[in-house]
């Protein structure tokens, strides 16, 4: 490390702790994510700070990127880079900052799991007859009819419900309210569990789905009904409240679903949340495909020449 460079880093430092009051362990971070920064620079022959291009820093990203480092990572680097930067602008040796534009590559979006209809409907066709089942098939084919959130689900109140419009009001994210239908199933075992309901609480108590104790029910509570249903149904995989709204996105678009629709339904501020549903969806098409169309069919092995 140039002598120069040093003094600037360490004056860089300073400065965070003295004026900014960062925390030892964030400054130790910063500092550490500088110091494999002056290492580049010195592989790369740049003695001095001032010579930096953001050539030189898009470089970095992608050496980051070739080690492996996360995007979470190479962001973190770059932030600190960034700041640096501004500082060394204030000092008068940079004039635009290098780091500005420089992005680190995007995280690769995980696909949600989902469902398929015939592990669906083998998990909500159980047999409901005393209360507690009743309330839990109810709920789930809520979660899935109306593709709610678990907070969606246990904050719906009598007053949520319209059984005559068969529709039901959320609040979701954001305070946003949005109105959503409920499926004919939901229905009928919204109906059944409304007639149920009084055997477990007051007519005081407000919320749609109680507990043993006649009160609202607790998030923890509907995951722990859900896990439990889906292992005495036979669905052999790990069932959690929010895999019934991405099986129930999923399924409305290989339905043919409008993308838009699903997203209103959602209750998405932006559509790129709900695109990834699309690609779920073309991976069901392409199983179709290749199991229906006479090219894409793999042959076991190859003819023999004769």
């Amino acid at each position: 490390m140039h002598p120069r460079t040093k003094h600037m880093l360490d004056k860089f430092i300073d400065h965070l702790h003295y004026e900014r009051r960062l925390s030892p362990h964030t400054l130790s971070a910063y500092r550490r994510d500088l110091n494999a920064f002056v290492d580049y620079c010195d592989a790369q022959s740049i003695e001095d700070f001032s010579n930096l291009s953001s050539l030189d820093v898009r470089q970095y990203a992608a050496k980051l990127n070739r080690l492996g480092k996360a995007p979470p990572s190479i962001q973190r680097h770059l932030s600190a880079l960034r700041t640096l930067c501004k500082f060394l602008i204030v000092q008068g040796l940079l004039t635009i900052n290098p780091a500005a534009d420089v992005q680190a590559p995007k995280k690769k979006r995980r696909l949600p799991n989902t469902l398929d209809v015939d592990s669906m409907n083998a998990l909500l066709e159980l047999s409901a007859d005393e209360p507690l089942a009743i309330r839990d098939r109810t709920m789930m084919e809520l979660l899935y009819s109306s593709g709610l959130r678990l907070a969606e689900l246990v904050s719906l109140d009598l007053g949520s419900i319209d059984v005559t419009d068969r529709s039901l009001r959320v609040v979701g994210k954001g305070s946003k309210e949005r109105q959503l239908p409920i499926g004919s199933r939901a229905l009928e075992a919204l109906n059944i569990w409304l007639k149920t309901r009084a055997l477990l609480t007051t007519p005081e108590e407000q919320a749609l789905f109680v507990g043993r104790n006649g009160r609202r029910l607790s998030r923890r509570s509907v995951q722990s009904r859900v896990k439990y249903w889906a292992q005495r149904q036979g669905v052999d995989m790990n069932v959690y409240p929010h895999l019934f709204r991405h099986s129930f996105a999923t399924h409305l678009l290989e339905s043919g679903g409008d993308l838009r629709a699903v997203q209103e339904l959602l209750g998405h501020a932006d559509i790129s949340t709900t695109q990834v549903y699309t690609h779920l969806d073309f991976q069901h098409l392409a199983r179709t495909y290749d199991k229906a169309h006479p090219r894409a069919l793999k042959k076991n092995s190859p003819k023999k020449a004769v």
